[in-house]
């Protein structure tokens, strides 16, 4: 048999449900908060080494310090020579991309002689600096609250 029911335990049972009600509305804002990235890495022609992503989220931190990173190994490659690779959970702003494919699978862009890449490289908006990276303008998407996908070519 129920107990009766009080002015106090009412109270208690609206109060809990409001409780409910707010956590679960906060947890949706949070939720909607965050976006995906999605970038298909074009261009890549063999199945050796990995392909390296960074996302870069200020000028002061562009092209060295990156944000967050993923890679994918190149054999993943389909057909038309593509890899797709998708970083979660962002905080929806404005972000620089760049790629490599990273053929000896090293960790790291290799170099020649002269300083300048020797693996294939690219940067969101295929943007290509003169003399150096693109500016972080250039490189960059705006990533809004319901996610991006883009196309970035290594060459």
């Amino acid at each position: 048999m129920s107990s009766p029911s009080t002015p106090s335990t009412r109270r208690s049972s609206l109060a809990a449900g409001l409780l409910l009600a707010t956590c679960a509305s906060w947890l949706s804002v949070v939720a909607a908060q965050a976006a995906d990235l999605t970038v298909v890495v074009s261009n890549i022609t063999s199945n050796a080494g990995n392909v390296m992503l960074g996302l870069f989220h200020s000028a002061s931190t562009f092209p060295k310090t990156e944000t967050k990173g993923v890679m994918a190994a190149a054999a993943e490659r389909d057909a038309a020579g593509r890899v797709t690779l998708v970083l979660r959970d962002l905080t929806p702003g404005t972000y620089a991309v760049s790629a490599y494919h990273d053929l000896d699978a090293n960790g790291q862009l290799n170099n020649n002689l002269m300083g300048l890449p020797s693996e294939p490289y690219g940067f969101a908006n295929n943007a290509r600096g003169s003399f150096g990276p693109p500016s972080f303008q250039a490189a960059s998407v705006a990533l809004p609250a319901q996610g991006l996908a883009i196309e970035l070519k290594v060459q």
